[in-house]
């Protein structure tokens, strides 16, 4: 049996082309390499967060606000007339299932999708950390208030555990999955 799985393995390699990485007929200098940068109007913001849409944008979240990344340019994203962020200052992303882009920032949590705005007024003025989908489509996120706390979203409704000390106090951390 190791006789025929040998000369299986020799006929394998003897029968198999090599693959280069790169062409090694081309410099290197013929490969398009494309870095953007700030004096190019990239963003000016540390990028803390990055998400991506459905549609192949990139969300970028910096400390002075989000971007939207085509993959060419970036633009400064900005919201309908009359309504905003809580924050510019943007801590985390999510990109939900459903295509929802879910947007913590250092003064509540807000949502868009499909052109309209929503913001958790349940989380106004929290500093909100990690955000996370669970299997059933819930939306948690630990949120900062005088103390760590454990936040669910489902259907606009916002619910904090750990208030009074009990489960969801302390929390300060996320994996989602």
């Amino acid at each position: 049996m190791s006789r025929v799985l040998l000369v299986a393995v020799w006929a394998l390699l003897l029968t198999t082309r090599t693959a280069f990485a790169l062409n090694p007929a081309l410099d290197v200098s013929q490969y398009i390499h494309t870095s953007w940068k700030i004096r190019d109007g990239f963003t000016k913001g540390t990028i803390r967060t990055i998400a991506q849409t459905p549609d192949g944008y990139l969300w970028l979240g910096t400390e002075l606000g989000l971007v939207r990344f085509d993959g060419v340019r970036a633009r400064a994203w900005q919201p309908p007339s009359n309504q905003r962020l809580p924050s510019e200052n943007i801590i985390s992303l999510l990109i939900a299932r459903d295509g929802t882009l879910w947007i913590g920032t250092a003064k509540g949590l807000a949502s868009w999708k499909d052109g309209q705005l929503i913001d958790y007024q349940g989380l106004a003025g929290s500093y909100i950390g990690k955000v996370v989908e669970d299997r059933e489509g819930l939306i948690w996120t630990i949120r900062f208030v005088n103390q760590w706390t454990l936040c669910g979203i489902q259907k606009a409704r916002v619910t904090c555990y750990g208030e009074d000390g009990g489960p969801g106090a302390g929390a300060v951390g996320l994996v989602g999955g």
